[in-house]
């Protein structure tokens, strides 16, 4: 059951694919320009390889040690209470209901291609008309590609870690990249090219605020895939002699350059349309398309390149969070990998369905409590409580339960006795206060 190894070129792919998703293409973009642009990346960079990568590392090293499932890594590597910290690898519940709304998204991004290959809106009115008309009426739609996004994260994942996972990785990663460089190539092209760059890399703190600190570092966990057990199961088949210190300085240089390159092409053509960088959530679903059009066929073409990139980034993700409750059955009740992906997608793909009604006008009076809609209540229980709460975990076990001496020897050859000193510390005293300043605001 354990048997199968991804390569190292396999493991950084999927982490990529992981980290990569709707958070790099879809919310950076608008976060960034709703923050002020090249300050928000400055403290975004810093979150992310200061202490986004401080936890990305532990979690790697927690699941290459204990070559398990999630809950069983804890229990085994704890110096003492074990049968307590155990309950920390549960955090992979926490990716099971991202999976039951996160291809949700993805069908919306599903209907985007079918419009760039058709007829695209041609004002933003319109586009917010089509947009509405698909979240709160087209429920058959809605249906039909969430069934084909469940369909392909659950037959990948049963395939294994190399025939699937590796696989799907190693022709969608590279499929992305070279999308998102096409992509900015012909940014290079436009007239307000060089309007994003001095937008996104000269700092500017007219519009940066204390909020914008905590948003960024809630990015940077999101963004990462870390605090759902994701990167810990991917790390447990890794093989025996792997750096997962070098593995993981790759996999967040990929994923924060992806996010960076995204913000370029899409802010070169707002800034080339004339539009404002702070255009909220809608950016993506209802600015964009109306822009596209504006550039005639070729906007088609851009437009058609864009969304697929965006469902190749939700394609990985979407992979990445069911590989941990596969490898919890798998390990710890002996069920087939193939028996553990069906029926985790099939369970996850009804209960999805109550997401996806709750968005439809017709329904959603009967899905909403305490003035949330059940779909915005597991977004926010999952990236404003669960994803810190796990994030946390994993640098309080490594910091302070997990034994050092395994650690050092893990670590220290490639780390270096400074860096390695300094990881620690991030991981022991700036990783909680940032996680609970995080927390505290979203909850609040």
């Amino acid at each position: 059951m354990l048997k199968s190894r991804f390569t190292r070129i396999g493991f950084i792919l999927a982490a990529s694919g992981s980290a990569v998703g709707l958070g790099n293409i879809w919310k950076f973009p608008y976060i960034t320009g709703e923050n002020g642009g090249g300050a928000f990346v400055l403290v975004y960079l810093l979150s992310v390889f200061f202490i986004g990568m401080s936890v990305f590392i532990a979690e790697s090293l927690i699941g290459k040690k204990a070559n398990s499932d999630s809950v069983t890594a804890f229990e085994t590597l704890s110096l003492k209470n074990g049968h307590r910290w155990k309950f920390t690898g549960l955090s992979f519940i926490t990716s099971l209901l991202i999976l039951s709304y996160y291809p949700i998204v993805l069908g919306w991004v599903i209907h985007y291609i079918y419009l760039s290959l058709t007829t695209l809106p041609s004002t933003v009115q319109e586009a917010e008309g089509v947009f509405l008309t698909l979240l709160k009426k087209d429920y058959t739609s809605q249906v039909l590609y969430f069934t084909v996004a469940m369909i392909v994260v659950g037959y990948t994942i049963a395939q294994g870690v190399k025939s699937g996972i590796e696989k799907f990785n190693k022709f969608l990663m590279p499929s992305l990249i070279l999308l998102l460089i096409g992509m900015l190539v012909y940014s290079f092209s436009l007239d307000g090219f060089s309007q994003a760059f001095t937008f996104l890399f000269l700092p500017n703190f007219e519009k940066f605020s204390g909020e914008s600190v905590i948003i960024a570092l809630g990015h940077a966990f999101l963004t990462l895939s870390i605090g759902m057990a994701i990167i810990l199961t991917y790390s447990s088949s890794l093989k025996e002699d792997s750096n997962i210190f070098q593995s993981s300085v790759i996999v967040v240089i990929m994923d924060t350059l992806i996010a960076l390159v995204a913000g370029l092409i899409v802010f070169s053509i707002l800034f080339t349309s004339g539009a404002q960088p702070s255009q909220g959530p809608g950016l993506v679903f209802i600015t964009l398309p109306a822009i596209f059009y504006e550039f005639g066929s070729f906007g088609n073409v851009i437009a058609i390149l864009f969304f697929v990139s965006l469902l190749f980034a939700g394609l990985t993700s979407s992979i990445s969070v069911l590989e941990p409750t596969v490898k919890f059955l798998e390990h710890r009740w002996k069920v087939t990998r193939a028996k553990a992906s069906y029926y985790t997608v099939f369970a996850m793909y009804l209960f999805g369905m109550l997401s996806l009604f709750s968005n439809i006008t017709e329904f959603n009076e009967m899905l909403i409590f305490w003035d949330k809609k059940f779909f915005d209540w597991l977004d926010f229980i999952t990236s404003s409580i669960m994803l810190p709460l796990g994030g946390l975990g994993v640098a309080i076990f490594v910091g302070y339960i997990m034994d050092k001496d395994v650690i050092k020897a893990e670590l220290l050859p490639h780390m270096g006795v400074k860096l390695y000193n300094l990881w620690m510390f991030t991981l022991r005293y700036v990783v909680p206060v940032s996680i609970l300043a995080v927390m505290f605001y979203e909850v609040g």
